[in-house]
C-alpha cells in the first residue's frame, strides 16, 4: 500500500500541531544546552575559566586575610592624592603645636609647612626648606594653639540635611530591620548648610552614618568636609573601600576599613514595633548568613591555595551582593549604636559568637557601668562614642553622668566624643571634649578624643588625627570655653577667605584649670548611675563664706547685676567674707566688721578658694519642670490643646482655653536638680504645645521638693506664650497672625481676661518665631494694635535665628529677644539667614543684637531648640553665658554676662525678683562663666536657707 505525503508550498507554516512540536523541541535543547553550561557539563566552560583565572582568584582569596591599612610606600607620598592643583604653600609661624602624639601629652613651639596638600615639616624650619618653595604664604599666628583637623566619628550631617526639608531626609530607611547593603554615600547631600558651620568648629574629617532606626542601618562613609572642585559625595570620600568604583579590587595593596551602623534598645524596637529580643534576633539571623557565605568563601579559598583547581571546577567565588558588606564585618570592626548594660552584654555575646571585633559603642550612656562586659568583646576592647551631658530624654539615656569619660579613661578604655549631628552640632564637638575634661577627663585625652583617638580607630590614623593634612588654628585653648577657630586648613586649602578671630584674654590660652569631681565620681558608682543630687545639708543657720574673689547681685533698681565689692576687695588686698543668715546677707566686708557672727559656734565656714557669690541664673526655653524622660510619655506633662489644630472640648473652655504650667509641675526631676547644682535656681516654663496656642508660664525653684514647699513656686503666671512658623499639619502663618490678632483685639473666654493684661501691657507675650519675615510681621502687629487699643504691648521674641536682621527695628519697638539656641544653626527654612559667629562672620548673634539696643537673654543649647529635649541642656547655662561673654567682650563684661542669664530674662518674661531677695549661688575656685568654678552652695532668701553640696 503507498503512503501518500501532503506538502505544504514553500513558506507556507506546517500544521499547527508539528509546529507546536518543534518549538517545544527547540525549547527543550536551550534548556538542556543552558544547563550543561551553568553546571559544567557542556564544553567544561567553568574549568577553562578557572584555568585561566588561577593568579586572579590565588590573589583575591590571600587578599582575604590582609588586615587593611595603607600601602608601605604611603609614608614616602610627597603630594597628597588629594592636592588641588594651583593651592599655595602656607608657613605657619610662632604656633604652639599640639602633635597628637606621645598620648596625646606632646606640645612644640614652632612652625610647620604645608605643601602638596602634606604637612612638610614641624618644629623648627629652617630658610633651606622653604627656599624649595614657590609662592609661599606666611601666617604668623603668634603663639596661637595649633592642632591637627577634628575628627567626629558619629555625625549625621548631609544625610540629615540643613535646612530640614522633605526632599533631602534620609538618613534612615524604614524598610526592614537589617539592611547592611544600604549605604550611606548614596544620600549624601553636597548642599547641606551644616558643613561649612561644621568647618567652623573645627571639624576636618566626619564617619556619615546612617540613622539608627534599624538594626542594621547600613554603611557609613569617612568623609572630608572641604568642598570640591568636582562638587560630588564621591569626590568627598576619604579611602573608600577599592571595589566603589567598579568591580576590581587591587590586591596589590592591603585593603581599607568599612563601617556598619548599628543600633541596639529602643530605637529599632520603636520603630519595628518590636522588642529588644526581635532586635538580636535580627543580628543573629544576618550574621548567620554572612557567615555561611564566608565559610564557602573560606572552604573554596582553601582549596584555590593548595592549588586543588579540579575540586573548583564548575565553582565560582561564593558571594552574594546583598550581603557582601556584612561578610566584611566578619573579617573587620564594626559600628554600633548601643545605650545600656543589656544592649552591650547582647552586643558583646554576638561579637564572641560570630567572632567579630566592635570598634565601638556610639551614645554608651551605660558603658561606664559595665567596663568588664566591654573588655569581653570579641577581639579588642571597644571604644565609647558618647556625649559629655546630652542625656536622660529617653529611658536608656536616664543613668548617663558627666563622670562616664574619666570612669571609662580610668578603666583604660578609649573614650571619644561625638556629636550625632545634626542633634549635637558637630560645630561645636570641642566644647564636648571641654566639658568632659570640666568634670575631670585628663586634658590629653580629652583632646584626643575629638582628633587622634577617633582617627586611629577608623584606621587612617595615617592621614589623619595627627600633623599629616589639616591642621586648625584656634584663638584660644581648644578645651578654654568658647574655643573658637580663626583658620582651618584642610588639605593644605584655607576654608576661609578671612580670618575673623576675636582676642581672648590670657587666660583663656591655658587649658583651664577644673575642678575635682573625685567623691561625685565614686558616688555615682555607688549608686549605680543615679547618684542622690539633694544638698548635703539644708539650714538656716549662720553660714560664712571666706575666701571671695567677688560678689555680683541685683542692682538696687533690680535692672542688672553690679559688683558688691569695693576696689581692693577679693584681690589678696582686704579680704571679705560674706555672711549668711536664715538666706539672708547679713553682713559683708572685712572679718572684723563681722565679728559678732564669726565667733558663733555654730555658724558654718565655707572656703571658696578664690571663688565668688553670683545671682542664682534663671532659664526660659525648656520644658524643665514638666517633665523627666522625654520620650516616656508617662513621665511628661503632655501637650496642650491647641485651637487651631482641633476642636477644643467645651468642657475645657473652647476657644477661650488657656492652659496654665503651674498645674503640671514636676519637682524633684534630675534634670532640674543638677540644673540646680550648676546655678540656676528659677526655671521658667510655658506648657509644652505642639503648634500656635502655648498658654500661662510659671516660675519656680529648681531646688524645692514639691509645689507646696515655701518658696517653691516664684510666680505662678509670668507670660502668654504662643508660636508662629510654618509646619506641616498647621494653618498658614497668615491664619496663625490672624488668630492673634483677633485674640489681641477680641479677648473671650478664660484666655480673655489674660489677653487684656497683654493688651495693656502688665503681661508679657511672648512668640516663638524664628523667621525674620515673621518677626517683621509681628512688629507692624504690635503697633497696629497698639493703635487701637491705645495702650503699649509688652512683646517678646524666643527663638529669634533671624532676630539680628531687624535688629534696628526691634529696638525702636521696644521688643526683647531671649535667644533660643544662643549660638544659632540653620535647623529649618525659618532658621537659614541666622549670623554664624567667628570665623564665619564677624560677630554672633548676641553682640550685634546687644550692639543695636536690644534686650537680650540666653535659653539653652539644647536639641534642635526643641524644648521637650533641651531640659538636660539648663545645667549648662552658665557655660552658655560665659561663652557669650568670651565671644564679646565689646559689648559685654562679666556682669551684662550674668544678666543674659538672669535679670534680662526676668524683665522679658515679666517675673518680678526684687533685689536682695534673688537667689545668690557660691562657687569655689572660679566663678559661674567658666570651666574653673564649682557650685558649693546655693543661698536662698525666699526659701530661707542656704543648700550646701
Amino acid at each position: 500500500m503507498e503512503k501518500s505525503f501532503a506538502f505544504s508550498p514553500r513558506g507556507a507554516p506546517p500544521p499547527r500541531s508539528a509546529r507546536h512540536r518543534i518549538q517545544w523541541g527547540l525549547l527543550f535543547c536551550a534548556f538542556l544546552v543552558a544547563y550543561c553550561v551553568r553546571f559544567g557539563w557542556f564544553f567544561d566552560t567553568h574549568s577553562s575559566a578557572v584555568q585561566l583565572d588561577k593568579d586572579a582568584i590565588v590573589g583575591q582569596c590571600a587578599h582575604l586575610s590582609v588586615k587593611p591599612g595603607p600601602p608601605e610606600t604611603f609614608s614616602q607620598r610627597v603630594v597628597s592624592d588629594r592636592y588641588q592643583e594651583g593651592t599655595r604653600p602656607i608657613f605657619i609661624r610662632n604656633a604652639t603645636i599640639w602633635t597628637g602624639r606621645v598620648q596625646g601629652f606632646e606640645v612644640l613651639q614652632g612652625d610647620l609647612l604645608l605643601a602638596h596638600g602634606l604637612i612638610k615639616a614641624v618644629g623648627d624650619i629652617g630658610e633651606g626648606m622653604l627656599s624649595t618653595l614657590s609662592d609661599v604664604e606666611t601666617v604668623d599666628v603668634h603663639g596661637a594653639w595649633v592642632t591637627p583637623g577634628v575628627v567626629d566619628l558619629h555625625s549625621h550631617l548631609a544625610v540629615e540635611s540643613s535646612p530640614s526639608l522633605r526632599g533631602s531626609s534620609d538618613g534612615n530607611s524604614f524598610n526592614g530591620l537589617v539592611l547592611p547593603w544600604l549605604r550611606s554615600l548614596d544620600a549624601l547631600n553636597t548642599h547641606d548648610d551644616g558643613f561649612k558651620h561644621t568647618m567652623a568648629g573645627g571639624v576636618t574629617t566626619s564617619l556619615i552614618l546612617p540613622g539608627s532606626a534599624d538594626a542594621i542601618g547600613g554603611q557609613a562613609f569617612v568623609i572630608k568636609l572641604r568642598p570640591t572642585t568636582e562638587r560630588t559625595p564621591t569626590s568627598m570620600l576619604l579611602e573608600p573601600p577599592f571595589y566603589l568604583n567598579g568591580s576590581a579590587v587591587d590586591t596589590s595593596v592591603p585593603p581599607r576599613w568599612r563601617h556598619m551602623k548599628h543600633a541596639c534598645g529602643e530605637n529599632p524596637a520603636r520603630v519595628y514595633s518590636g522588642t529588644r529580643m526581635d532586635t538580636v534576633w535580627g543580628y543573629r539571623q544576618a550574621y548567620n548568613k554572612a557567615r555561611e557565605i564566608r565559610d564557602a568563601q573560606d572552604q573554596y579559598c582553601a582549596k584555590a591555595l593548595a592549588g586543588d583547581w579540579k575540586a573548583l571546577e564548575g565553582q565560582a567565588f561564593p558571594e552574594d551582593l546583598q550581603w557582601e558588606s556584612l561578610v566584611d564585618v566578619l573579617r573587620g570592626r564594626v559600628q554600633t549604636h548601643c545605650y545600656e548594660a543589656v544592649d552591650f552584654d547582647d552586643f558583646v555575646r554576638l561579637s564572641n559568637e560570630f567572632r567579630f571585633s566592635v570598634a565601638a559603642f556610639h551614645h554608651a550612656h551605660e558603658a561606664y557601668l559595665v567596663p568588664d562586659v566591654l573588655k569581653r568583646a570579641y577581639g579588642n576592647t571597644p571604644a565609647i562614642a558618647m556625649f559629655a551631658t546630652f542625656s536622660r530624654y529617653k529611658r536608656e539615656a536616664f543613668r548617663h553622668s558627666e563622670y562616664a569619660p574619666r570612669i571609662l579613661a580610668e578603666n583604660d578604655i578609649p573614650v571619644i566624643m561625638k556629636s550625632d549631628h545634626p542633634g549635637i552640632l558637630s560645630r561645636f564637638l570641642v566644647n564636648e571634649a571641654a566639658q568632659a575634661h570640666y568634670y575631670g577627663l585628663d586634658e590629653n585625652i580629652a583632646l584626643a578624643s575629638v582628633i587622634s583617638t577617633p582617627a586611629t580607630l577608623l584606621g587612617l590614623d595615617h592621614r589623619i588625627g595627627f600633623l599629616k593634612t589639616d591642621v586648625v588654628i584656634w584663638d584660644s585653648h581648644p578645651l578654654a570655653l568658647g574655643a573658637t577657630p580663626s583658620q582651618v586648613i584642610v588639605d593644605g586649602i584655607p576654608q576661609f577667605d578671612e580670618t575673623r578671630a576675636f582676642a581672648k584674654l590670657v587666660a583663656q590660652q591655658h587649658a583651664p584649670q577644673t575642678p575635682d569631681f573625685s567623691e561625685e565620681a565614686q558616688k555615682t558608682l555607688k549608686y549605680d548611675g543615679l547618684p542622690p543630687l539633694e544638698p548635703t545639708e539644708s539650714t538656716d543657720g549662720i553660714v560664712i563664706f571666706t575666701n571671695i574673689t567677688n560678689v555680683w547681685a541685683k542692682s538696687m533698681d533690680g535692672t542688672g547685676i553690679v559688683s558688691l565689692l569695693e576696689p581692693g576687695e577679693g584681690s589678696g588686698i582686704r579680704e571679705p567674707i560674706v555672711v549668711v543668715k536664715g538666706g539672708k546677707v547679713v553682713c559683708s566686708g572685712a572679718s572684723a566688721a563681722c565679728s559678732q557672727y564669726t565667733v558663733h559656734p555654730e555658724a558654718v565656714m565655707v572656703n571658696l578658694h578664690g571663688g565668688a557669690l553670683q545671682p542664682g541664673l534663671v532659664s526660659f526655653g525648656s520644658t524643665i519642670g514638666l517633665q523627666e524622660i522625654s520620650m516616656e510619655e508617662s513621665t511628661v506633662d503632655g501637650v496642650a490643646l491647641d485651637p487651631l489644630l482641633a476642636e477644643v472640648p467645651a468642657i475645657t473652655g473652647g476657644a477661650g482655653y488657656l492652659t496654665r504650667a503651674v498645674d503640671g509641675l514636676q519637682y524633684g526631676t534630675r534634670d532640674a536638680m543638677l540644673a540646680y547644682r550648676h546655678g540656676v535656681t528659677v526655671g521658667i516654663a510655658a506648657p509644652n504645645h505642639a503648634a500656635f496656642l502655648g498658654g500661662l508660664s510659671v516660675a519656680f525653684s529648681l531646688g524645692a521638693r514639691h509645689k507646696l514647699e515655701k518658696g517653691a513656686v516664684v510666680q505662678d503666671v509670668a507670660a502668654v506664650h504662643v508660636t508662629i512658623g510654618r509646619s506641616m499639619g498647621l494653618p498658614s502663618v497668615s491664619t496663625q497672625i490672624a488668630t492673634l490678632r483677633r485674640y489681641l483685639l477680641h479677648p473671650s473666654g478664660e484666655s480673655g481676661k489674660w489677653l487684656e493684661k497683654v493688651a495693656d501691657g502688665t503681661v508679657p507675650l511672648v512668640v516663638e518665631v524664628n523667621s525674620a519675615d515673621i518677626i517683621a510681621t509681628l512688629i507692624g502687629l504690635k503697633k497696629e494694635v497698639e493703635a487701637k487699643i491705645g495702650s503699649i504691648i509688652k512683646l517678646t521674641i524666643v527663638g529669634g535665628a533671624e532676630a539680628h536682621l531687624l535688629a534696628k527695628e526691634l529696638a525702636r519697638a521696644n521688643i526683647g529677644v531671649i535667644l533660643t539656641p544662643p549660638r544659632s544653626y540653620p535647623y529649618d527654612w525659618d532658621r537659614k539667614r541666622i549670623l554664624g559667629g567667628p570665623p564665619l562672620t564677624e560677630e554672633g548673634a548676641v553682640a550685634y543684637l546687644i550692639r543695636h539696643g536690644v534686650k537680650v537673654g540666653l535659653g539653652p543649647q539644647g536639641v534642635n531648640a526643641a524644648p521637650d529635649m533641651s531640659t538636660w541642656a539648663v545645667r549648662n547655662l552658665r557655660f552658655d553665658a560665659g561663652w557669650a561673654l568670651h565671644s564679646a567682650q565689646d559689648v559685654l563684661d562679666k556682669a551684662s554676662a550674668y544678666a543674659l542669664a538672669s535679670t534680662n530674662i526676668e524683665e522679658l518674661l515679666g517675673i518680678d525678683i526684687p533685689a536682695g531677695t534673688e537667689d545668690l549661688v557660691a562657687t569655689a575656685g572660679g566663678d559661674l562663666l567658666g570651666f574653673e568654678g564649682k557650685v558649693v552652695a546655693v543661698i536662698s532668701s525666699r526659701r530661707g536657707k542656704v543648700d550646701l553640696f
